[in-house]
């Protein structure tokens, strides 16, 4: 890449001086231009103008992914599904098209050890907003939403190499909590759309502005991070702390704060192991906290475990995980929540003490098998994944238990890698509530793509 940057660039300067030496001069003399004329042309400066130039481009990373998917749900969307069940029995299903993430990043190494990275994410295919000048409203201007969607800067951080022992990192940052922070990209999962479990119970991806220290020790990979705590008062019974790490203001709050660290153990060729946790106090963390006497002990400290492992070798790719959290003041909080007014943000529902996710998938490429697939590095996997989550698995004492946030995941699928960077994927997937409560079953196809540009 360097060098096809330098004679490219050395190419259109070429280009651009023979453009001016043919404006400067007579028709007879553009037919006389010459090779040793053209040398001439190329300075000293300017050639050390082409070199700076071609070394900076090396210096830089462009890259992305992004996902475009289409569902049929066998099942009613009607948000009474769960407390009128049996209304929705025999509903028709529905469709969808939906382009779940578009991400774009851009790094660069200054040099010395000194490194950035950003990156912007448009969800859903971003928002969309008009302006319109409203005849029969005398007149007046009226701003509408036209599509609903995100766009979020996920990463911004600058980084500092010291050894490969010990980087420092500063900003918008990945917290590396669970299996699919860390490997969020469409290329590293299975399923069309995110792991359900994980993508529901946390924030997924989770990223916050902190300090990171990490690096490689031998077969060992560690992270630990300073960030802010969450907001307790935007959890919800049905995803558990997730939408605690938004913040509906231009700034995030941080009344209290939180840590958060991992450990990987590469060992084992083509075996990753890792473990990861995180702590932090999410009470008062908001706009307006409570100064009442009956909340000055409550913390709503949140506590997460995670083990997962990845197994990628002799064809098969295995992926699997268990997330275990606690919220601690889980009944108060979700008191204080409820009495919160209707144009509040807070979801204003009940939320569980502690909540779980788990889940499994293995694939195996079957074109291993079929020569000139590869040959042509194509790959074919058929795959299964299994997912049990449940955003409410344990509730205070006066807390009700919505036994419908509950539930197992069944998944059945194929990936088809026509080149490394893009996957094509179809899946049936079983959605098993309990008894009461119907069963969402969907059928998923969807295309992606993840890598560098520049690479």
């Amino acid at each position: 890449m360097k060098y096809y940057s330098f004679y490219l660039t050395i190419l259109l300067v070429v280009f651009f001086f023979i453009t001016v030496q043919l404006s400067a001069q007579s028709i007879e003399t553009k037919d006389t231009l010459n090779n040793k004329q053209l040398e001439k042309s190329l300075s000293t400066n300017d050639f050390d103008k082409i070199v700076k130039l071609t070394n900076a481009l090396s210096r830089l990373e462009l890259g992305g992914y992004g996902e475009v998917a289409m569902t049929r749900n066998f099942f009613s969307d009607n948000i009474n599904r769960y407390s009128h069940a049996g209304d929705y029995k025999n509903a028709k299903s529905h469709g969808r098209f939906d382009i779940p993430h578009v991400t774009f990043f851009v790094g660069y190494n200054f040099g010395k050890g000194w490194r950035m990275n950003a990156e912007i994410e448009f969800e859903h295919g971003g928002t969309e907003a008009a302006v319109e000048l409203e005849a029969e409203e005398a007149g007046e201007y009226e701003t509408e939403v036209e599509r609903g969607g995100e766009v979020a800067l996920e990463q911004f951080w600058i980084e500092k190499t010291f050894t490969k022992a010990l980087n420092l990192r500063l900003g918008h940052i990945i917290v590396p909590i669970g299996l699919t922070n860390g490997n969020h990209l469409p290329t590293q999962f299975f399923t069309v759309y995110r792991p359900e479990g994980e993508n529901t119970i946390m924030p997924c991806t989770w990223h916050e502005t902190g300090i990171s220290l990490w690096g490689d020790i031998g077969k060992w990979h560690y992270e630990a991070m300073l960030l802010p705590g969450l907001d307790s008062e935007l959890f919800s019974r049905q995803n558990w702390i997730q939408g605690g790490s938004a913040s509906p203001y231009e700034f995030k709050i941080a009344n209290t704060y939180a840590g958060a660290a991992r450990i990987d153990n590469h060992s084992i060729p083509g075996l990753r192991l890792g473990v990861s946790g995180y702590y932090g106090l999410s009470f008062k963390n908001n706009m307006q906290p409570s100064q009442a006497d009956k909340y000055k002990n409550v913390k709503g400290a949140v506590t997460i475990g995670s083990f997962d492992f990845e197994y990628n070798a002799n064809n098969i790719i295995a992926r699997g995980y268990f997330d275990y959290g606690h919220l601690g003041d889980s009944e108060t909080i979700s008191s204080y929540n409820k009495s919160l007014p209707k144009l509040s943000p807070s979801p204003r529902t009940n939320i569980a003490s502690d909540a779980l996710a788990c889940g499994v998938e293995a694939g195996y490429n079957i074109f291993a098998h079929v020569s000139k697939m590869q040959k042509e590095k194509q790959k074919l996997f058929v795959f299964a994944r299994y997912e049990y989550y449940d955003s409410m698995y344990d509730t205070a004492t006066n807390i009700q238990d919505d036994e419908w946030c509950g539930r197992q995941r069944v998944v059945g699928g194929i990936n088809y890698f026509p080149i490394k960077n893009i996957v094509l994927k179809a899946e049936y997937s079983a959605g098993l509530l309990k008894s009461q409560y119907n069963n969402e079953n969907s059928l998923s196809i969807g295309f992606a793509y993840a890598g560098f540009f520049t690479k």
